[in-house]
């Protein structure tokens, strides 16, 4: 692939070609910039590198010609010709990509009132005057604001090689609370989840940035970064943080925070490890004995959702770091972003809960999946009507929901046995179930719990000064969840420790539950 070096070599030539055929500086600039711009579009065309010199003059020629014969009908402004008799041989023009958007890049790095008419005016072919009505704007300013814009491109051009595309990608989700089924009514993130958005988003998260600084970031045109921002203010993905700067407006995960959280989690909890590990063993150990529905998994599974349940409980009894509510959003429901960029080398403590609820006829259950637990598969949460459905099944055996029963089926929830029969692959836990639970934990866990308070408390001090300082109330939401989420630096103690068996092969840790 040749590279745009090349093309460097010739800038003065060029240069001094323009100066001996016009009669101006201002008419010498624009011929030469004319003649680099068609050959950053003509390029791709030329295969064979030792033939680029003939190629080259050839289409400052031409272009030459056609630069002349507009300047004598009006020396204000000119346009391409088709070219002629150019000596090139044909080309991928995959191969030569890089040259091919090289100057169009630098072109992108304009602000739009300069963007706009430099595109007008070069590729679409159009004059000042039609440009002026175009944008209804007077023509001197669109002379001006050409004449600016070119300078702002010959200085581009000087730093060519410092711009480069870096893209970046990352997942986007949400949570809080809101009525999705990710189909009909599709969560928020479809709407900010498109690549450039995900590249402005990054780059704006540590800090604010302008307009121009993004474009130069993601490496394409300001138009799309300004169609982009729109859209992400639109969608509450980004606030104005001062005038022209903009900032992302929700966490981004990445590996920063998982490296504290390897550093210090397990130091943390030392000192009341065994402790905890030894309520958690007997908080088990009696909850198998209740009898609520186990969905025929073994002890050692449900050792896992016990532990989670267990610390899920004591957050809500003895947790007092702050948990702001959520602001409403565009749609009306209440919730946040989330972004994540980790690269998997490192852990982030914390546990996933997705969660849904239905209304049922009997009662209100809810489905919680707890995921990011080592070993544990991930899960996503049910939907109100599968929830109805296993209710009929565990409850009568069958259900009259046939289209909810098959999506079901589909995605795991429940089995169809061979003698027809449906089992449900979820625990379930009624009022009284989950009340007899909660006082084994009261029992074993809770002595513990001012001291693990006092420990947590210490962990969350550092690690919210990783969160840029305007997502204070995000980051408050997150530490608070880590009350319970330190429930996962324990479980990897125990594993690597080799205190408890890893889960079986494909273990789930969801649960439904009654409450009310």
């Amino acid at each position: 692939m040749m590279k745009p070096d090349l093309i460097e070599e010739y800038i003065e030539k060029i240069y001094g070609y323009a100066v001996n055929r016009t009669y101006t500086r201002d008419e010498a600039d624009e011929l030469s910039q004319e003649i680099l711009l068609t050959v950053i579009r003509e390029l791709p065309r030329l295969k064979d590198k030792g033939k680029f010199e003939p190629f080259l003059w050839g289409v400052a020629n031409n272009v030459a010609k056609s630069f002349s014969r507009s300047m004598g009908k009006n020396r204000t402004m000119y346009s391409y010709d088709v070219l002629e008799d150019i000596p090139c041989e044909e080309s991928d023009e995959s191969e030569n990509e890089e040259l091919y958007h090289f100057l169009r890049k630098k072109i992108a790095m304009l602000s739009k009132i300069y963007r706009d008419i430099i595109i007008l005016y070069y590729y679409d072919g159009l004059s000042t005057k039609a440009i002026a009505d175009k944008l209804n704007i007077p023509e001197g300013t669109v002379v001006w604001r050409l004449s600016a814009g070119r300078k702002k491109l010959k200085k581009e051009f000087d730093d060519m090689n410092e711009t480069a595309l870096r893209p970046v990608r990352m997942k986007i989700g949400i949570y809080g609370n809101g009525d999705y089924d990710g189909k009909r009514k599709p969560f928020p993130s479809v709407y900010i989840d498109d690549a450039l958005s995900q590249n402005i988003l990054y780059y704006s998260y540590e800090k604010p940035c302008g307009i121009e600084e993004l474009a130069k970031l993601c490496g394409v045109p300001a138009y799309y970064i300004e169609d982009r921002i729109s859209r992400l203010l639109k969608y509450d993905a980004m606030v104005e943080a001062a005038k022209g700067k903009f900032q992302t407006d929700f966490i981004i995960w990445s590996d920063k925070y998982g490296i504290y959280c390897e550093e210090n989690a397990e130091k943390t909890l030392m000192p009341i490890m065994d402790d905890l590990l030894t309520a958690l063993k007997e908080i088990s150990r009696q909850a198998m004995e209740l009898d609520f529905y186990k969905a025929e998994k073994s002890e050692n599974d449900l050792f896992y959702l016990f532990g989670v349940l267990a610390f899920s409980y004591a957050s809500e009894k003895y947790c007092s770091l702050p948990h702001p509510w959520f602001k409403k959003r565009f749609d009306g429901n209440e919730w946040s972003y989330i972004g994540n960029m980790e690269t998997g080398k490192h852990d982030r403590i914390g546990i996933g809960i997705q969660q849904c609820e239905n209304l049922g006829s009997r009662g209100h259950f809810s489905h919680k999946a707890f995921n990011a637990i080592s070993g544990i598969k991930f899960r996503q949460m049910m939907y109100d009507n599968y929830i109805n459905v296993c209710e009929d099944i565990l409850i009568d055996g069958k259900t009259e929901d046939i289209d909810s029963l098959a999506n079901a089926i589909k995605d795991g929830y429940i089995v169809k046995r061979n003698d027809g029969s449906l089992f449900v692959t979820t625990p379930m836990f009624t009022i009284e179930q989950t009340e007899r639970f909660n006082k084994i934990v009261e029992t074993h866990l809770f002595p513990y719990m001012e001291k693990y308070s006092a420990l947590v408390y210490k962990f969350v001090e550092g690690y919210k000064k990783l969160f840029p300082k305007h997502l204070h109330e995000d980051a408050d939401r997150m530490c608070q969840s880590l009350f319970t989420g330190m429930y996962s630096t324990i479980v990897d103690y125990a594993q690597r420790t080799k205190q408890i068996e890893m889960p079986s092969k494909n273990c789930y840790c969801d649960v439904i539950q009654q409450f009310k």
